[in-house]
């Protein structure tokens, strides 16, 4: 009985990772609804010079937050989905101790560097100095969000996404409260001592270490819940260590080692990620200020960048890194079963639903993208709708590129994204290097070298993966069939956005009633064309309900292929 009951465990974790990523999906979108609902008044109470004050020391905090929590949930996730597979529920909560213990020690030491090498970092090194203020506020959350990726990673290791998904909303809620309310009151601050001081930027720069409070704040919500969580389950999980008779009991000084050597590799390719976009920034305002361009000038385009561009194309991406996040553990479970015909449905099925999300999105954009700067920061400016446009193709590139990453990563091949993202970024840096200074493409040289990062991240990740377990992608149902639907929704779009707007005008009704009808012509599209199989739609959280709809209002082909 007790076997039973564990392989059942056992095959809940394996399969139900598109529920549990679902589940996590619409609350990572959620929170990014709500990141471009609150970054609308916060640009605004910022302007652009602001924007990119918190932009640039947001990038910084990035680094950090990498170095210190970032790749936590995935390694620890790992590490106890493992045992939790062969029944060491003992050991995979002595993993979640060591990995608490770890984290503190680590974020305690990276916040407090942050918080002492703020002005070194700030001027020398990001030469923005008026970032310093900003920079300090956020150095408390490195530790704060270090202990809560353990928590979130020790969730997701036991098959649950539901706390991760939940904590995450409660903080960004926060978050957009207290920026809106912080960068209100700090900016009036700012503004009147930079009056005094004869110095106009020190109201921005005052506004962006407000709007960044609602980041340290809302990490300390989210870990409050998650510990509140632990808490009402601590009987469960005292339970399931006692019935576990596994003789073998790791020590503590090799489950460090592992998750070490576990996160190491992760932390690496996260850290190119991240990196990839400091560096951008800095290269950016160093080779614009040797061009002539003043702080004001490139810093405002550094703003349009950081705090228009980047949020809303953070939107559609989020749901390929909720996917990621379930797949890891997920797909270890069935590579340690040795299952591989199970392997490659879960890697097709995966970047099955990452190009069916990621598709539209970017056909959405770029035939929305006026409007949609109109709509959500009233910009009309070339720049931001053109810096969309340019940037839609990377919602597709680097929500492959996320997907394999995790793909290779529960294949147990945790360097290869490591490698390959190190390859990738030389070309890239030489690329952005390149666009500005040869071809002067200022700000929109960003968005293109970044095109060229995630091109070549594709390519080599998709080689490794062929490599490794011999997966080869069904391009008629991965690609061909969302881009059809995607194109024929795109010139819907276009179309009802074009006639609502010539007949009725105005910046809110035609947009949101284009958006609403590409959803519908979208879906019915991707389900008439078969892109969706029964098991994908089963597959979602209440789809056996989904399925019985679909099929009631005939939207399923009439045989599966």
């Amino acid at each position: 009985m007790e076997d039973t009951q564990a392989n059942r465990r056992k095959k809940t974790r394996g399969e139900d990772y598109i529920a549990q990523g679902s589940i996590l999906a619409v609350a990572v979108v959620i929170t990014k609804i709500i990141g471009v609902v609150y970054r609308i008044p916060l640009t605004n109470i910022l302007g652009d010079e602001g924007n990119g004050f918190y932009g640039y020391a947001y990038q910084v905090y990035a680094i950090a937050l990498m170095l210190s929590s970032l790749s936590l949930p995935t390694a620890v996730s790992k590490l106890v989905s493992v045992r939790m597979a062969v029944g060491q529920r003992r050991n995979a909560f002595r993993v979640f101790l060591c990995s608490l213990l770890f984290a503190v020690s680590v974020g305690l030491i990276i916040s407090l560097a942050i918080f002492l090498g703020a002005g070194a970092i700030s001027e020398h090194m990001m030469k923005a100095p008026f970032s310093i203020y900003a920079l300090k506020v956020l150095a408390p959350g490195l530790l704060i969000v270090a202990v809560m990726a353990v928590l979130r990673g020790y969730f997701q290791g036991l098959g649950t996404m539901v706390p991760t998904a939940v904590s995450q909303i409660i903080e960004q809620i926060i978050n957009a409260v207290v920026s809106i309310i912080g960068a209100s009151v700090l900016f009036g601050m700012g503004s009147r001592a930079g009056e005094k001081a004869g110095e106009k930027l020190l109201g921005p720069a005052y506004g962006a270490a407000g709007g960044t409070l609602g980041t340290v704040v809302g990490a300390a919500a989210g870990l409050l819940f998650l510990l509140f969580v632990l808490w009402i389950f601590k009987g469960g999980i005292r339970r399931q260590i006692k019935r576990d008779h596994t003789k073998e009991k790791e020590t503590y000084s090799h489950i460090l080692k592992v998750l070490v050597m576990t996160a190491i590799p992760v932390i690496f390719s996260t850290a190119i990620y991240n990196i990839n976009q400091i560096l951008d920034l800095t290269i950016f305002n160093h080779i614009m200020d040797a061009q002539g361009f003043t702080e004001s000038e490139y810093m405002a385009l550094q703003g349009i960048y950081t705090g228009k561009y980047d949020p809303l194309i953070n939107v559609p991406m989020s749901i390929p890194y909720a996917l990621s996040t379930s797949i890891v553990p997920a797909l270890t479970t069935v590579v340690m079963a040795r299952n591989k015909r199970k392997t490659h449905y879960q890697i097709d099925q995966t970047l099955r639903l990452t190009t069916i999300i990621t598709l539209p999105s970017c056909v959405g954009f770029l035939v929305l993208a006026s409007p949609l700067m109109v709509l959500l920061y009233n910009d009309a400016g070339k720049v931001p709708a053109q810096l969309l446009m340019l940037g839609s193709v990377v919602i597709i590139l680097y929500g492959w590129s996320t997907i394999t990453n995790a793909v290779l990563q529960g294949l147990n091949y945790l360097s290869s994204p490591a490698k390959n993202a190190a390859a990738a970024l030389v070309i890239h840096l030489g690329a952005l290097v390149l666009m500005l200074t040869v071809f002067k493409w200022n700000v929109y040289a960003l968005v293109g070298s970044n095109i060229v990062f995630a091109v070549i991240m594709c390519v080599l990740n998709q080689r490794k993966i062929r490599q490794v377990c011999g997966f080869r992608i069904n391009l008629r149902r991965t690609f061909v069939k969302p881009l059809i639907a995607s194109a024929i929704m795109g010139a819907v779009t276009y179309g009802v956005h074009f006639g609502l707007d010539r007949l009725i005008g105005g910046r809110v009704i035609p947009t949101v009633l284009a958006i609403f009808v590409a959803v519908i012509v979208y879906g019915v599209l991707i389900l008439k064309l078969g892109a969706l199989s029964e098991k994908d739609i089963q597959a979602l959280p209440m789809g056996t309900r989904i399925l019985g709809w679909c099929q009631t209002l005939r939207l399923m082909p009439s045989r599966e292929e």
